[in-house]
Formats: C-alpha cells, structure tokens, sequence
C-alpha cells in the first residue's frame, strides 16, 4: 500500500530536481509565462484587464479549468510567428532548469491558424525555430504534437493531419487531442488518426479525463489505435480494461495537478482517492507530467514530488517511471536504449549521493 501523504524534504526536492526527466504532457498555451501573458496582451491592446490576467494565473483550492485561458491566447495574443517562438523558446528554457532533456509538446493548429493570419508552416517553423535555439542554449530537445481541436469539427482534425503533411518535418513525430471531452468522444475522429497512422505518424489521445468513463479509452485504443494515453483515470473503473493496458504496456502520461480531481474530491481525501494513486496497483505504465504549469503552480519537479509526497509513491517507483516515459517517447529504439542505460546509472548515483 502507497504512503500517507507527506511533505517534501530538502534532501528529497533536490534529488528530483537533478533526476532526468521528459515531458510528455505539455500544452504549449499552457506554459505562458505571466510576464509573458502581459506583454502579450499591451502589444496586441487585448480586451483583457490585469484583473482578469490575475485571475487567469490564480490557483485556488477548487481550481477551475485552464482552457479559457487556452482560448483568450489564441483569440487575441498570439498575432506572430515570433510571439510562437518566444514562447516555445521560454517553455523549453523553463523545463531544462529543472534537468527536462527531452520534451514532446503539444499545440493547437485550428484555434492559432483560424484567429492569427498565420498559415500553419509560418506557426509551425516558429514553434521548431524556439525548439532548436533551446536546444543550442539549454541542451533540451523539444519535438512538436500538433493536437487536434475536439471541440471544432471533424474535418477540422482531418484537415490539421494534411497541414502537417504537407509540412512534413522528423521534429513533428505524431498527433494527439484535447479540449473538452464531454459530447465530443474519440470516435468523431477516427478518419484524421487513419490518416495520421497511414502516414507513419505517432499518435496519443486524451482520454477519460474530466470523470468521463472508460469507454473512451478503450475507443481509443481499440478504435483509434494510439500509441500511448493521456490522463485516463476512469481506466480505474473497468479492471478488465486495466489488466487489457497492462498487457499491451500502454503507458499514461498523467498529471498529478489534474483540475477536475482538485475541484471534485474533498482536500482531505484527494491525495489517497485519486486514481494515480491506483493505477501502478493495477499493472499500468504512468509517466508523471505538469500539463499546464504556469497555470497550474507546478514546474518538472513538482510533478515528480507529488507522486512521492502526495500519492505514496517510493523512490524506486519514480525509477520505473522515469523508464516508462523513455520507453512512451517517439525515438527511436536505439535511442531508447541507450537513454535507458544512461539515466538509470544517473538516477542510481544521484539515489545514491541522496541516501534516499
């Protein structure tokens, strides 16, 4: 049984803090910088007020959702493609202070090229063009996931798979979706993950997030065929699914910040009711990440702290998901391999030094 919840020790917030990690779930809106967000909204003379940015940016003990925050950005701030590459550049810069190598992102075509006049290659060699200066300063490699928008239409997805085609690129390796789920479940959007997979494209999905049931995820990996998933939590609820994802060795990258599960189970209990405390019991691959982070109040390790202070979670638990998340990375097997090697002999010493 996992542990009570506790509170982070210096010795142990310094261990996770030098640990090597992945992002494997990161909406790029979802990682503005507030001072960012402001000057955003002066040059581009938004209709919002710095009450309203100070509410966008407040966490409070029921947090409500962050996709409103999503929606004002491409609604009204991102007018450039310098104002992608800042704030791709700012994100990967941010994550590598916390010894994040290797991130793969997402970004939301059909909102940004809708409202900004950009066409999708303008967006898209802004985001890479951030990506490859934050490699070069910071020594982070961060690959692109275009998402589908599952709240616009079908043909929307399937359009935004042939803007990706058309502007093919090794640093855009697959696609996933997100938004709100409820009334817009996996199997609308069968014809762009087809045509994604058809093309050699990777591809994850959020799924079963927001209390929304199973069924959604097993649409997804029956339906959709994804590679990995994101969030899932309700997967809880159907141990047969669960032992299903088990065997196949799906990993899901989850988010120990999740909104809805704040919102939804009393301050008490969340820690030992949420269904990340669960999931590992139950034979199923996590990979822990930050989602939103500047919304969210949460950086790299934050993350990691909480499946160890909130949910119970022991050092060599964080070891093997560390190893699920190079094992859910789009690389390549021999890179696999060798990162594997190397962060577990990383991982072992710093353990080690810690005497954790």
């Amino acid at each position: 049984m996992n542990a009570a919840p506790t509170s982070p020790t210096p010795e142990l917030t310094a261990f996770l803090h030098a640990i090597p990690k992945m992002e494997l779930h990161c909406h790029l809106l979802g990682t503005v910088r507030k001072n960012t967000f402001i000057d955003l909204v002066q040059r581009a003379r938004a209709p919002l007020s710095l009450d309203e940015i100070e509410a966008f940016y407040t966490r409070g003990e029921k947090p409500v959702g962050v996709l409103r925050v999503l929606r004002a950005l491409d609604q009204w701030l991102l007018q450039s493609p310098a104002d992608l590459e800042r704030i791709t550049y700012e994100y990967l810069q941010d994550a590598a202070a916390h010894n994040v190598r290797y991130a793969e992102f997402f970004w939301n075509p059909t909102g940004t090229v809708q409202c900004s006049g950009m066409s999708y290659g303008q967006a898209q060699q802004a985001i890479l063009a951030g990506a490859a200066a934050a490699q070069k300063d910071c020594g982070i490699r961060g690959r692109l996931l275009p998402s589908i928008d599952r709240e616009a239409p079908a043909e929307a997805a399937v359009q935004m798979v042939e803007w990706m085609l058309a502007n093919r690129h090794d640093e855009v390796p697959g696609i996933g979706i997100d938004y709100r789920e409820n009334e817009r479940p996996p199997e609308l959007f069968v014809e762009a993950y087809a045509l994604a997979r058809k093309n050699g494209l990777k591809t994850t999905a959020h799924a079963s997030e927001f209390g929304l049931p199973w069924n959604n995820l097993q649409t997804a990996i029956e339906v959709l065929k994804v590679d990995r998933v994101d969030h899932g939590y309700t997967v809880i609820d159907n141990p047969e699914l669960a032992r299903r994802c088990a065997d196949l060795g799906i990993v899901f990258t989850v988010v120990p910040t999740n909104s809805y599960y704040l919102r939804t189970l009393a301050p008490e209990r969340w820690a030992l009711d949420h269904p990340i405390r669960q999931m590992p019991a139950m034979g199923l691959r996590v990979h822990p990440n930050t989602d939103d982070p500047t919304l969210h109040h949460v950086d790299p390790t934050g993350a990691w702290s909480k499946m160890v202070c909130d949910f119970g979670f022991s050092i060599a638990d964080l070891k093997s998901f560390m190893l699920n998340g190079i094992d859910a990375a789009w690389i390549d097997g021999s890179e696999k391999r060798s990162l594997r090697q190397q962060w577990t002999a990383e991982f072992d010493t710093l353990r080690a030094k810690a005497g954790i």
